[in-house]
C-alpha cells in the first residue's frame, strides 16, 4: 500500500520544511510514502470562498482514483489518539487497499464535491493551524503509528 499525502499550497517556511522531511525520510523505512503539493490558486482576488473551494476541489478530485482510500485531514473528522490512529493504520494495511490517500483542504476546506467523494474525515485537533503546521504534524503521527504498530520505543504511553 502506498500513503499518500495530498495538499493544497507549498510550504515557504524552511525550518518547517527541514522537519517535515525528518520525518518524511524516516516513514521510508516502514512504508511507501509520497507527498503532493498542488499549487495555491492564482488570482483569487476574483473568486468568492465557495468558488475557491469548488477550483481547489476540481484539481483535488482529479488527483483521487476509484480504488483510493481518501481520508480529509478535516476540523470536523473524527479525532483519534496515536495509538487508535495507528490501529486505523494497520486496518487499512489489511484491508488491502492500494493507495491511502490523506488530503489536506485549501484555507476555505473543501467542497461538497470533496466531501462526498471521501472515504473518512480525520481532526488532528480541535484547534486551527497552518497548512504547513499539519503538513508536519501528520507526517510526524503517521511515523509515530509505525513504531507503535512495531512496538518501537518511540511513542511512551
Amino acid at each position: 500500500m502506498t500513503i499518500k499525502l495530498l495538499g493544497i499550497g507549498k510550504t515557504d517556511d524552511p525550518a518547517l520544511q527541514e522537519l517535515t522531511d525528518v520525518y518524511v525520510k524516516r516513514l521510508q523505512f516502514y512504508n511507501k510514502f509520497e507527498q503532493e503539493l498542488i499549487p495555491d490558486l492564482k488570482k483569487v482576488k476574483n473568486l468568492d470562498e465557495n468558488q475557491q473551494k469548488q477550483k481547489e476541489g476540481e484539481l483535488l478530485l482529479s488527483k483521487f482514483s476509484p480504488s483510493d482510500f481518501v481520508v480529509l485531514l478535516d476540523e470536523k473528522g473524527k479525532q483519534y489518539t496515536s495509538v487508535e490512529f495507528s490501529e486505523f493504520l494497520q486496518k487499512r494495511l489489511n484491508s488491502g487497499v492500494k493507495q491511502l490517500m490523506f488530503v489536506i483542504g485549501g484555507p476555505y476546506g473543501f467542497s461538497q464535491e470533496v466531501y462526498n467523494r471521501a472515504d473518512a474525515k480525520m481532526s488532528l485537533s480541535k484547534m486551527t493551524f497552518s497548512h504547513q503546521m499539519v503538513r508536519l504534524f501528520f507526517v510526524e503521527q503517521l511515523y509515530r503509528g509505525f513504531t507503535i504498530l512495531r512496538n518501537e520505543p518511540y511513542h511512551h504511553k
